[in-house]
């Protein structure tokens, strides 16, 4: 009886490619629309993630997100340090300082001020130079997206030419040399980053009292780590927070204060509606047209149950081709695009959300087919 659901399956090649091509649409524009979705969440906590040594991130209690910065007095580091438990604390300065490019132009660039005597914090990926490079004078490291981009030279034809290591550039009137190239994740504005010491950077930033960003702290082996970011709140009053609980604090205000969600969870809606419209019809119809087989089946004795495995089993069948297609496709236009600015980052879990979609679709598609056939009499075959 599988084989029989199967050739009358395939046997409509039209209703039967229309099906898939139904599923296919849903599941790669969900695919697509949630990957996009977790693409821009990665990059608001990019700076985050890059800064993979830290375990605990120590800031003003009213700082929201990572580029909420509420400057800190540099003596709030001693403090840190001085606490039980902490292995190691050291600053961080993030800022976003105005680049002068060689023809005249500005360009706003993060700048992050690492620890001069451990660079903890580094970029993560090194193209070109050294991170120890930093200790050199005037010396900046830059990512690779941004020299190649918005910190490129232009020459007077119109053409690009990279940021090299050698050249130069002014941060806030200061001068600053290339001594690398790295490779980070982008951020959320797509604005170059550009790695520096912290001396350096509280050099290049306007004049301020506080200029301390945040206070990268590790934990001592054994020592666990919220207890240890509840004693640096007592002590400094401070805010502590491990990286992960920093990364959904980050996340959440993106989710509370933007527009994202809505408008990805539209694209993700209409692309249910539209695919379960179209395989819908489509299977209904299809349904129709086979009828009389079903009535044939029915007079032959087989029952309403066994009727029912064939249906689920036709909807199963273009289900996994379809959803199978779909994710591919998507995977395949975030692959193609990887290079570009826009932000595609596909999770298994996105993949679940997707097939629990096509489930759902292949189920309401296939309801009024069920129950056309339950109600369907045998004698159906003899007419006509």
């Amino acid at each position: 009886m599988n084989r029989v659901a199967l050739m009358m399956l395939v046997g409509d090649r039209a209703k039967y490619i229309a099906i898939i091509m139904g599923i296919v649409f849903a599941s790669m524009l969900i695919t697509q629309q949630e990957a996009i979705f977790c693409g821009l969440m990665a990059r608001t906590i990019s700076a985050i993630t890059d800064l993979g040594l830290p375990e605990i991130w120590v800031m003003d209690p009213k700082v929201q997100f990572i580029d909420d910065v509420k400057p800190l007095q540099d003596t709030q580091l001693t403090r840190v340090r001085g606490i039980e438990g902490v292995e190691w604390a050291v600053p961080l300065y993030k800022g976003m300082l105005k680049a002068r490019l060689g023809n005249g132009n500005f360009q706003n660039c993060n700048v992050l001020g690492l620890d001069d005597a451990t660079l903890i914090g580094g970029p993560p990926i090194m193209i070109q130079g050294n991170i120890a490079d930093l200790r050199r004078a005037e010396a900046i490291i830059v990512d690779e997206v941004g020299a190649r981009g918005k910190l490129a030279k232009r020459e007077l034809d119109g053409t690009s030419v990279p940021l090299r290591v050698g050249d130069t550039m002014e941060l806030n009137d200061h001068r600053a040399t290339v001594v690398g190239i790295c490779r980070v994740t982008r951020t959320f504005q797509s604005q170059p980053v550009v790695y520096t010491t912290y001396s350096r950077a509280v050099t290049f930033a306007p004049q301020e009292r506080k200029l301390l960003s945040f206070v990268l702290v590790k934990a001592k082996p054994g020592v666990d780590r919220a207890e240890l970011c509840d004693r640096i709140r007592r002590t400094t009053g401070l805010a502590a927070r491990t990286r992960e609980e920093f990364k959904w604090l980050t996340i959440g205000y993106f989710l509370r204060y933007t527009g994202i969600p809505i408008n990805i969870g539209i694209g993700v809606i209409m692309s249910f509606l539209v695919g379960t419209a179209i395989a819908g019809q489509t299977f209904y119809s299809f349904t129709l047209d086979n009828l009389r087989h079903f009535g044939a089946l029915k007079a032959m004795g087989a029952s309403n149950g066994r009727l029912l495995g064939m249906i689920i089993l036709q909807a199963v069948v273009v289900g996994v081709i379809g959803y199978g297609i779909g994710v591919g496709a998507a995977a395949t236009v975030g692959r193609v695009f990887s290079r570009t600015e826009l932000a595609f980052l596909l999770l298994w879990q996105a993949l679940a959300i997707t097939g629990g979609a096509v489930v759902l679709i292949c189920i309401l598609a296939s309801v009024l087919s069920i129950r056309k056939v339950m109600k369907l009499e045998p004698a159906i075959v003899f007419k006509n």
